[in-house]
């Protein structure tokens, strides 16, 4: 008889325990250093009072209601109990309030309910600041960019402008997505790339850093005439797939000029010859040039003078003009 009585009273704690899972919201709960947790249990307001309710912190009581209050000494002034319905408010936390609260709730004639939900408390974030190794950099190198943050439970996401930054044959990330590293770093490799923290309550981008890739030359190219008449302006111009670059002008062998753009006004034969442009790279340390050649002409057309083209031209009107009159006459 004794056993059946026990066996009935496990069987109702029990039953109590199993009734009770599900009181407090399912965790966890996130909530910033300094501000306040509601912990609002899933009971309606009962028609008798509650008899007995007790928080835990950790397995440690913190708040015990049996007829009167009863609250640790370290959460005197930062805690509130709510009677009808067994809820708890806790103000001011810090990261020390990190842990499972628990509640067990006896209303007058009623059930035991019982509840549990874990709390996160996070430092917000902050003083986010992306830095890279180097910000001079020549295509194929490497560099390294960090990304550092105050705060807590602390997650990196990297930006190259609004882009998500992913790991590639080329691009590393380590350090838990702090560190950036990119290989063999191409000319549209510049950014600008930004380094986004976040945790559960908070979140912040750093400033952005750029990165000057130099790179070239390449596809080194003279746009300008091929022939030009006697005192007439020449304009050369050289361009090339290069950062930064320097532009050397050679007409048969004499350096004559040293930017992008050669201009000769008044030409004359001297003028003549192969141009050619050479652009140097002075942070690759690479060099290449591209020839044009010119002729600079006396106004005559294959080595005649155009005052011999003018009797030309005239002297086939008038074969024309006979040959028309011939066939007239003849008709």
């Amino acid at each position: 008889m004794e056993i059946a009585v026990i066996h009935f009273i496990i069987l109702g704690v029990i039953s109590g325990l199993t009734k009770g899972a599900g009181v407090l919201p399912d965790g966890p709960l996130h909530r910033a250093v300094g501000e306040t947790v509601m912990f609002t249990t899933t009971l309606n307001p009962p028609e008798t009072p509650l008899v007995s309710v007790n928080w835990k912190f950790g397995g440690i009581n913190i708040i015990t209601y049996s007829g009167v209050n009863n609250t640790a000494p370290e959460y005197e002034g930062r805690i509130t109990l709510f009677m009808s319905t067994g809820s708890l408010e806790l103000r001011n936390l810090t990261l020390n309030d990190r842990e499972v609260y628990s509640v067990t709730i006896i209303p007058l004639g009623g059930a035991q309910t019982n509840g549990n939900t874990r709390l996160d408390v996070h430092e917000e974030v902050s003083n986010v600041m992306a830095t890279a190794s180097s910000t001079d950099l020549v295509e194929s190198s490497s560099v390294h960019l960090s990304c550092s943050s105050s705060g807590s439970s602390l997650s990196f996401l990297w930006l190259n402008s609004s882009s998500e930054v992913t790991e590639s044959d080329r691009v590393q990330l380590t350090d838990g997505n702090s560190t950036l590293t990119i290989v063999n770093v191409t000319r549209y490799d510049q950014g600008p790339f930004r380094c986004h923290v976040s945790n559960p309550v908070s979140n912040g981008t750093s400033d952005p850093v750029n990165l000057t890739i130099n790179y070239g030359p390449d596809n080194v190219q003279i746009r300008g005439p091929n022939e030009l008449p006697l005192d007439e302006t020449l304009t050369l111009t050289c361009s090339a797939e290069s950062v930064p670059a320097s532009y050397t002008w050679t007409l048969n062998g004499k350096k004559i000029h040293y930017s992008a753009v050669y201009t000769k006004n008044n030409t004359d034969p001297s003028d003549s010859g192969n141009y050619i442009c050479e652009v140097m790279n002075n942070k690759t340390g690479r060099t290449s040039s591209a020839v044009h050649e010119l002729t600079v002409t006396d106004g005559s057309f294959g080595g005649i003078s155009a005052g011999a083209i003018a009797g030309i031209v005239i002297a086939c009107l008038v074969v024309l003009s006979a040959v028309a009159v011939a066939v007239y006459y003849i008709y």
